[in-house]
Parts: structure tokens; sequence; C-alpha cells
């Protein structure tokens, strides 16, 4: 039985292995998408292929599924054939993976000879090949995205640094140099928490360590059944739409179902709409992940920890052949739309079980702005998540161009993107005020970003959402606006769509700004001091 001083330093030590491992992937990266963007995480798990320890700072929704990955590519190559320096890697969406972009490898930890756990790296990739690059929206199926990995267990030094596997990756991408080169700030992780979980078993004992491994993953179910146990039973529905497949004018229903019973709880999907033809479509791992982040971030607070007892303390159900669990090939590069309806949906129903704690929507999207230019026989290839404004609460306002929920991104600099990129320019990136929703509480403003082609043969490619149905306000609150985006050619306007790919000439300026989340309460309650620093932030006349 480990002791309570054991297994709060050592869960708190692998914390910190997690977020040390996030770190040394981000810092040792070549892309901006990983490097400045910090698309990527890291994490710690046991020899069953629980998650026990994950880079919290980083992206919940790539971190919430590791578990479903892991045991993807177990049961592809049982642990008890791994050998020292061996590895899984899979980018399958239809194996435990979110979409090709999403490289996962899984390192095992072996200490006296016997696996105690893995450490794990996922990174966001500019280019994995396809038929157009960094981001192909034409694709039809998953094939036409790039090229697939499956789960599959292949070894560091024969299959890596040889350059079996490394040279066959290389030769089916653009950018050789900088997906190669994040790859290697993976492994660069993987065998941080390697190093950093032996050190842990030579000061405690291993079994202490595995021990407190299961400690973690059962104070974070206990602590989640407990909060569940402290809500209304009952079943509540929530409801959100994606706003287009990218072909069509209508918008797509994601549905959840919250079922909540004692100190358990059901998530169930059906009713959402069935799978789309083009990329808009969410795999199942990345629905889990939204969803358990949903549901923590309502249940929990900051002293509770995202791993395996989250997924134990609930029941999620997908129907296959929906938008949320498409059946194979479907394409699912865009998959982050549906996702985060789906997150969406989940607190929306929380919000009918405990009306006190909802939140108005937010602007949730994930804008994936891609510029690309082949030039001289060589690719350069360029994307960006952009923010948007968070959803206001019941006490306070919602924040300003910030990352998704799902995401927790950070911008690109401009003095990067200048540094890394010759074609483009970025002139302007400012605040929009007055996009988020007013209310009692305003919704978070979104921002613009307006960029000037430098040379020819440039394409821009774009999804997003929330162009046409916007972040809804609550209790009262008026809807955030919606974002969009346009090209600049002369005195043409050209509007682009929320799902686009168009090519660009030298002097086009593109400007591209995001939404605002909903408010909360009648704008007829906001206090006088809060309107006078609105005004003060549009330039607007004040009273003061």
């Amino acid at each position: 039985m480990i002791s309570p001083a054991d297994q709060a330093v050592i869960g708190q030590a692998l914390m910190s292995t997690a977020r040390e491992m996030g770190a040394k992937l981000y810092r040792s990266a070549f892309s901006p998408i990983v490097r400045d963007g910090k698309d990527a995480s890291t994490g710690i798990m046991d020899a069953s292929g629980a998650a026990v320890a994950q880079s919290d700072e980083l992206i919940p929704v790539l971190v919430g599924s590791l578990s479903i990955t892991l045991r993807h590519c177990m049961a592809a190559c049982p642990p008890e054939r791994l050998e020292e320096g061996d590895f899984y890697i899979t980018n399958h969406p239809y194996r435990g993976a979110h979409h090709l972009q999403d490289i996962l490898i899984f390192m095992p930890i072996f200490v006296e000879g016997r696996i105690i756990g893995y450490a794990a790296a996922v990174a966001h990739h500019l280019d994995i090949g396809g038929g157009a690059p960094g981001l192909n929206s034409s694709a039809t199926d998953l094939y036409g995205e790039g090229l697939i990995i499956p789960p599959a267990r292949w070894h560091h030094r024969r299959d890596w640094l040889e350059g079996n596997l490394r040279g066959m990756i290389a030769a089916n991408i653009r950018v050789p140099e900088q997906t190669i080169g994040d790859i290697e700030s993976q492994f660069a992780a993987c065998f941080t928490g390697i190093a950093r979980v032996r050190e842990l078993c030579a000061r405690h004992g291993t079994a202490t360590v595995e021990g407190a491994m299961a400690g973690q993953i059962a104070y974070v179910e206990r602590r989640l059944r407990a909060a569940i146990r402290d809500l209304p039973d009952g079943t509540y529905t929530g409801e959100d739409y994606v706003d287009d497949d990218g072909i069509g004018a209508e918008p797509l229903l994601v549905r959840a179902t919250v079922t909540i019973a004692g100190d358990s709880l059901a998530v169930d999907f059906a009713g959402t709409a069935p799978q789309v033809r083009t990329h808009l479509n969410a795999p199942y791992a990345s629905v889990v992940s939204g969803t358990l982040a949903a549901l923590k971030s309502f249940l929990s607070g900051d002293d509770v920890p995202f791993n395996e007892g989250a997924a134990r303390a609930v029941t999620i159900t997908v129907p296959e052949g929906t938008l949320l669990n498409p059946r194979f090939p479907a394409p699912v590069r865009a998959r982050m739309e549906a996702t985060y309806r789906a997150y969406d949906a989940v607190l929306k129903a929380l919000g009918h079980a405990v009306p006190e704690r909802a939140v108005a929507t937010g602007f949730d999207s994930t804008t994936s702005f891609c510029l690309t230019q082949l030039k001289e026989g060589r690719y350069r290839v360029f994307i960006e998540l952009r923010d948007g404004g968070y959803g206001a609460s019941s006490e306070n306002d919602g924040c300003d161009a910030v990352a998704g929920p799902l995401s927790n991104c950070t911008n690109v600099p401009v003095e990067a993107a200048d540094a890394d990129y010759p074609f483009f320019r970025i002139e302007e990136y400012r605040l929009l005020p007055g996009t988020g929703g007013a209310g009692r509480h305003r919704g978070g403003n979104g921002s613009m970003r307006r960029y000037r082609i430098l040379e020819e043969g440039v394409r821009l490619a774009i999804y997003c959402d929330r162009f046409r149905v916007p972040a809804a306000g609550l209790a009262g609150g008026e809807d955030g606006a919606c974002a969009g985006c346009r090209v600049l050619r002369g005195d043409a306007v050209i509007e682009v769509r929320s799902k686009d790919d168009l090519v660009l000439r030298a002097g086009d300026v593109i400007e591209m700004w995001t939404g605002g989340g909903g408010g909360h309460g009648p704008k007829s309650d906001r206090a006088a001091a809060l309107r006078e620093a609105d005004a003060r932030l549009a330039g607007l006349p004040t009273t003061a």
C-alpha cells in the first residue's frame, strides 16, 4: 500500500515529467506550428496503456484519447514482443488517432527488463503528403489526405536512425526537413520521459512508482464521480451546429444527450447528422477527447489532472456512420469543427442540469489558415491556428482572442512568420471590439489578421466554422459575431468560404477575422463602469 506522501510526491513528479517532455518537444521543434503554436502533447502511460500524466499546458484534444491509440498499437504488436529501443507509431484516424497530420509515438519504459509504462508524444505536422500541400480540402477519402501510418512496432536505431522508416516518410512529404525534425523532437520528448520515470524507480522503487500510477488514475476517477454525484439526476440534451459541409449550405446538427444517475454519467450522440463526403467528419478518438475535456472543465478544477480516470467515470456512445464517428475511409482532416460542436453540445446539456454554472457558447472553432508556395522545386508550408472569443458566464466577461478550449495553441508571432516565409507579410493584427455578444457580461472578442501576398504561385487553403452559425448567447445575452475571410484584389473583393481553397496573386491582401463568444444576461443589466470600458476598448467617446 503506497503512503499518501509517496503518492503526492511521485504523482506530482509524473505530472512534471509530462510537462518537461512537452517543453522538450516544442523547444526543439522545427516547424512554426509546433515550435511557436505548440500544437503537440506528451504523456506518461502505465503498462496497460492507461494515461497517467499528461502535459496539461498543451493540447487537450490530443491527450484525452492517448490510451485509445496506444491500445490499437498494442493490438497490432503485443507488448511482450517489444524490445529496448522499440517504439509504436501511427497516425491512422480509424485506429485510434485523430487526423493524418497528428503523428503519435509511444516508447516503452523498461525497468529491469520489464515494461512498466510508455512515454507518449504527439505533434501536428505541416505536411503529410496527399493531394495538396498542408491541407487538401478537396479530398473525398482518407487516401487523398496523405500518408497513412498504421499502428506498428519499429526500432529507433534500425528503422529510424538508419533510415528505413525515416526515409519512407520523408519521401512522401513536401517539407521533409520540418516534418522529420518535428518527429525527432517527439523522440527527444519520449527519451526524456523514459529517463525521468527510470530515475523515479531508482529513487522510490519500481513497485511504489507503479502504485503511484494507479493512484493517480484512481484519484481522478474518484474526484469526477464525486462531482457527478452532486449533479441532479436526469437526462439533459444540448445541440449545436457546424456551419455546413463545405459544399452545401445546410447546417450539420450535433446532439448530445447526457444522463446522470448517482455517480455515473453517460453521453450519447444519437441524433447527430450523418457523415459527409468532405473532410468535416470527426473520428471517434477526437470526439472522446472533446467530450472528456468538456466534462472535466465542468466537473473539476485545476487541482484535478487529466488522465484515464476521467474516461473511467463516464460512458460515451457515438453512433457509427455519423459526423462524429464516420465509416472508413471518410476524410477527417477538418475534424475539429465537429469535435468542437460535440464539446459545446455537452456543455449545453450540463448547463440545463445546473443553470447557474452554465456558460455561453464561445467561438470554439479551429481556424486552420494555410498558405503554401512551390518555388524552384521547394515547397514552403505555413499553417497557423487562429484565436476567437470565449463565451461569458454569470460572473465574468468572456476572454478576448484566445485559443479554443480544445486547442490551447498559441499564435505564430508576426516576427517568426516574417523570418521564415518570404512570400507573404502580415500587415495587421488587432482585436475586434464589439464582436463579443452583448450582455450583462459580454462575450470575448475576436481578432483580425491582414496578410499581403508578395509573390506569385501562392495557394490559400482554409477551414473554419461560425461563418454562419454564431456562438449563442445565454440567459438573455446576445450572440457573438461571426467569423469571415476575404481577398482584396485591386478593386475586387473575393469572399472566401469557411472551407475553401484558392490560388492567389502577388499583391492580393487577405483579411481573416475570427468571431466572438456569446454574452450572458440582458445587456441592459451591464454595469456602467463595464460599458465605459467597452467604449474605451472600441475607441468610442465615453462620459469619463
